[in-house]
């Protein structure tokens, strides 16, 4: 059997292992050798926001930005779904940004190097559609990223990657205040120009990411694709602005992700009239076309016991069930 087929059942099964047999039959066998994603580097970038490097060599090897990652402390670790924010080949490991927002990720903060995760799974959903477009059809597009607050993560490895690749683009990124800005040298260093705004005003501009597009453009300055990651409200906001601007907009869902492979529907979204699932047709989609409230009413709702029965009865067949929350 290849080796890379066992290592996808190590990954979706724990510490136990399927393995198909040369006689044709599922042999469930204990796992000999216990597979770790170790921590080399623990840094806090803000306040509640941390940036770990985890040896991984084969999510290293094959993970393209815009891609995610499913992290799992140990056996009784809850499942946490973060995008790549940087990776090295050639070292083996890849770059996640978390915020601390409740348990799992209170637990995370408790980690250091030298410490690992039992699980690392990925990568996981599609590439950004950037990466397969052409080169030079790249270089004559006006690019423009808009990060809000822990979304200049996922933003990062696209921008790195449309630089390595001779491309310019713009970066708008933002924080509520100046103390919660993240990776602001590393993204100066690959944007052809980027723009740091603060919502108080304590640093940069003064205002949101919609605003200072707003300003450029009342500038004269026009771009025609754009790619925003954030809070969905944010997001929102964007789209709204680039509806009217005229420029195609490209998001990053982040909903609600149990099994990440498409199987248990928590990650559900209304893009146009389809249903889409964030874990395997996203998490990028056509911002124009997504439906935002519906996805920001579901996240709430789907916090409660209560919301995911109504969310079972609205949703039927398309809901799909198995993620381990419905009954």
């Amino acid at each position: 059997m290849p080796a890379g087929v066992k290592f996808m059942f190590r990954l979706l099964c724990g510490s136990n292992m399927f393995v198909f047999s040369s006689e044709g039959d599922w042999d469930n066998t204990e796992y000999e050798e216990e597979i770790m994603y170790p921590i080399v580097k623990k840094e806090k970038l803000a306040d509640k926001i941390y940036l770990m490097d985890v040896k991984a060599p084969r999510v290293a090897q094959y993970c393209e930005p815009g891609q995610f990652v499913i992290v799992k402390m140990d056996e009784h670790g809850e499942r946490i779904p973060l995008t790549i924010c940087d990776y090295d080949r050639e070292a083996g490991t890849i770059t996640i940004v978390f915020q601390t927002v409740g348990a799992s990720t209170e637990r995370m903060v408790a980690l250091e190097a030298g410490d690992a995760f039992e699980d690392f799974v990925g990568p996981l959903g599609c590439p950004s559609d950037l990466i397969d477009e052409d080169i030079e059809t790249l270089k004559k597009k006006k690019i423009l990223f808009i990060a809000g607050g822990v979304g200049t993560a996922p933003v990062y490895p696209q921008v790195k990657w449309l630089h390595e690749h001779g491309v310019d683009c713009d970066v708008i990124m933002g924080s509520r205040n100046k103390d919660l800005l993240i990776l602001e040298d590393e993204m100066r260093a690959v944007a052809t120009n980027l723009y740091v705004t603060t919502d108080d005003g304590s640093y940069g501009f003064h205002g949101t990411g919609t605003a200072q597009l707003q300003a450029l453009w009342d500038e004269g300055v026009r771009y025609d694709h754009c790619v925003a990651i954030g809070p969905m409200i944010m997001m929102k906001f964007v789209c709204k602005l680039t509806k009217e601007l005229g420029i195609h907009t490209i998001v990053s869902m982040n909903p609600i992700m149990v099994d990440g492979t498409g199987m248990c529907g928590a990650c559900r979204l209304v893009v146009g009239d389809e249903v889409k699932f964030a874990c395997v047709d996203g998490p990028e989609f056509d911002g124009h076309l997504v439906d935002f409230d519906q996805a920001m009413k579901r996240q709430q709702q789907y916090k409660t016991e209560e919301g995911r029965a109504m969310l079972k009865q609205q949703e039927g067949d398309t809901h799909h069930g198995g993620c381990g929350q419905c009954s």
